[in-house]
């Protein structure tokens, strides 16, 4: 784990990915993603990017690019970057992953951006234009396990999430072949929530009487409690690894 400052305004100072992933499941997917010998990779709502980092490390003549619009993430993900001798072989770019342009990739990873079209069909759609013929495109997205409870309503809306066949089948008629699938385990979940809860969590601890305590105590009581009386084991993750046809 990589604390950074400022805990109170970043729930994600303990979390390595920005999902529900595990170290194990992090290589399987990168795996997936083969050949990247000489490839280009975009990472699209990177985040701090260390999914990108870690594809990366493994194949050294590969090259990659990470967008978000975050600019704490971008902050924490430019130090690891130099931090890990990857200067020469990484750029993070702080921009609306919407309007940024760049030469279709031979990889692109879209792990939890779906938002950031508006919902996966969009972003399935708008990878199709960033990725090249042939190229591989790694989703991350959600799905429902079993039909959500109205808390889990409450929280999401209208977010648009099908079931995992149904989101197979979208990506399908939008242009891709499934080339591998996998979906973030219960322990993979917990992991994720608990780590998000920690950082503040542990800042309430050492800063009762901080004139924020009360506003972050507030923010991490209502959440935990909509992940554990709502969308906990109703919400899934899914992993789709789809070549461009």
């Amino acid at each position: 784990m990589t604390p950074v400052t400022d805990l109170p305004l970043n729930g994600h100072a303990y979390r390595d990915f920005n999902a529900p992933l595990s170290d194990t499941k992090a290589y399987d997917l990168i795996t997936t993603l083969q050949p990247l010998a000489g490839a280009t990779v975009v990472d699209y709502g990177c985040g701090w990017a260390e999914l990108l980092l870690r594809a990366v490390e493994q194949e050294p003549t590969a090259r990659g690019v990470g967008v978000d619009s975050d600019d704490y993430a971008i902050i924490r993900g430019r130090r690891n970057v130099e931090a890990r001798g990857l200067a020469s072989y990484v750029r993070l770019d702080l921009a609306d992953v919407t309007t940024w342009e760049a030469e279709p990739a031979d990889v692109v990873i879209s792990i939890g951006a779906s938002h950031a079209w508006g919902r996966t069909k969009d972003t399935l759609e708008a990878m199709r234009t960033r990725l090249r013929p042939g190229g591989t495109l790694l989703l991350g997205d959600g799905f429902w396990e079993r039909p959500p409870s109205p808390k889990s309503v409450e929280i999401f809306g209208e977010a648009g999430f099908g079931t995992l066949p149904e989101l197979v089948d979208l990506a399908m008629t939008c242009g891709y072949r499934l080339l591998s699938l996998t979906t973030a385990t219960q322990d993979e979940w917990d992991s994720f929530e608990s780590r998000g809860y920690a950082a503040r969590e542990r800042w309430l601890l050492e800063h009762p009487d901080d004139p924020r305590a009360d506003e972050v105590r507030a923010t991490v009581d209502d959440r935990r409690e909509g992940w554990l009386k709502g969308y906990r084991g109703e919400l899934g993750f899914a992993y789709l690894t789809l070549a461009h046809i």
